[in-house]
């Protein structure tokens, strides 16, 4: 069902509480009152909604540091109000929004409007700004006074900086103001007009290729980059084995630097555009099993720090081009916790690992402290089903576009039910 407005009064029982801020579980009802958590006997039980989660674990909810509402310029692909819907939807109650809209958040009067317009949505949204004026890679953006504004982290997304310089001083700056900086993870001159990865299924399917050194490349060159600057680097995305050893490496090291995952790069491999498939053409790019196994691995031994969706929205007419025009990008919401409990879980990694890395991981990456889960606090929760086995469809769908290659996949591991302090969504 849909987003709803919050009721008044919500009981969640028959459920065990994993609390992320505090690492225990306990066995405990929780009582929600007026968007805080309360003692379950300061309700009024013939005006209480009641929330069976037999079977279920209550966590906080997610936040997600890296997705894309397309608004401002492109509300027909997705709008703050759709993209919050999807979110909920998928156990989210905060999700960091991309500034590559049109035109792009690189200012502080449109990091202010955006926050303005999406006051009372059901997530709170959280803002990321760009690095330079126009997402150009030339002039530093106003990163000061958008930070003043509310950014909470400064990119230019899918555009990667290609003037080591540019970057040097936009980490001096990230440092300044403590908060991450986010370069895209490719080469753009390696990448070239690869459009999936570069191996012998592309040469077979005869399709230009993006090669793993195009990640690893621009990731080393960031990373040394950040060690030498001592500014906070998050690398986004990491998709390639070779990426993700570098990032240990430098982590061993002493470099401040996080890093982030998709679920789409934990639980799909370039095998699904073996049938020319536009829907699985992302970037960077869906890559191959080895490279899944080690950002997997990356995941288990701390090398990476948390899921990010990279939620990206398309039309219809746009994805159903051939696969050199169609553009990248699939939407994750949805899908987020069912694609990365799947493949994790199968992986050796407990639940409450996977609830970790979508809670305190990105937490930590923008140093917020999550609340713990007793009375007082903000009711920020999810409700998930760790054993439901189902498959997501359409109607598991918010967001305004449908571009994923996850429809029709049998998941492990479903949301329930998600409350946030303006919203409530109760799963089919």
């Amino acid at each position: 069902m849909a987003a709803g407005a919050l009721p008044g009064q919500i009981l969640i029982t028959g459920g065990r509480v994993y609390d992320p801020a505090t690492g225990k579980s306990r066995r405990v009802d929780l009582a929600v009152k007026r968007g805080r958590l309360v003692e379950p006997e300061s309700l009024d039980r013939g005006k209480t909604t009641v929330i069976d989660a037999a079977g279920c674990l209550i966590t906080h909810g997610f936040i997600d540091l890296h997705a894309h509402f397309r608004e401002p310029g492109r509300e027909d692909k997705e709008t703050l109000a759709s993209g919050a819907q999807a979110a909920l939807a998928g156990g989210f109650t905060r999700v960091c929004v991309m500034p590559n809209t049109e035109p792009p958040i690189d200012s502080p009067e449109a990091v202010r409007a955006l926050l303005e317009k999406s006051a009372g949505l059901p997530v709170e949204i959280m803002v990321i700004g760009a690095i330079t004026a126009g997402q150009q890679g030339v002039e530093l953006a106003e990163l000061r006074a958008m930070r003043a504004a509310g950014a909470v982290a400064f990119s230019d997304d899918g555009v990667p900086i290609r003037n080591g310089q540019v970057l040097r001083h936009a980490l001096y700056y990230a440092k300044d103001l403590g908060v991450p900086l986010i370069n895209h993870a490719e080469d753009p001159d390696l990448r070239g007009a690869g459009v999936m990865h570069e191996g012998a299924l592309s040469t077979r399917l005869g399709l230009p290729g993006n090669p793993a050194l195009a990640e690893a490349a621009m990731v080393y060159r960031d990373l040394l980059l950040a060690a030498d600057t001592g500014g906070r680097l998050h690398v986004p995305h990491l998709s390639t084995a070779e990426a993700v050893a570098q990032v240990r490496a430098f982590k061993a090291a002493g470099a401040h630097v996080t890093a982030e995952a998709t679920p789409h790069h934990l639980a799909l491999t370039e095998e699904l555009l073996a049938g020319y498939d536009p829907m699985a053409k992302v970037a960077p790019p869906l890559r191959s099993e080895s490279d899944r196994r080690a950002v997997v691995a990356g995941l288990q031994d701390g090398t990476i720090d948390c899921i990010a969706t990279d939620h990206a929205p398309h039309t219809v007419e746009e994805k159903e081009q051939d696969m050199l025009q169609a553009p990248f990008g699939m939407i994750g919401l949805e899908s987020a916790f069912g694609l990365a409990h799947t493949a994790l879980t199968e992986a050796g990694l407990t639940t409450e690992k996977v609830l970790d890395l979508l809670t305190t991981g990105p937490a930590g990456v923008l140093n917020l402290e999550l609340q713990p889960l007793q009375p007082g606090a903000v009711a920020e929760l999810v409700v998930v089903d760790p054993a439901a086995e189902w498959t997501f469809g359409p109607e598991h769908i918010h967001s305004r576009s449908r571009n994923t290659p996850a429809l029709g996949r049998r998941l492990k591991g479903r949301v329930r039910a998600t409350l946030s302090p303006h919203g409530l969504y109760l799963g089919h």
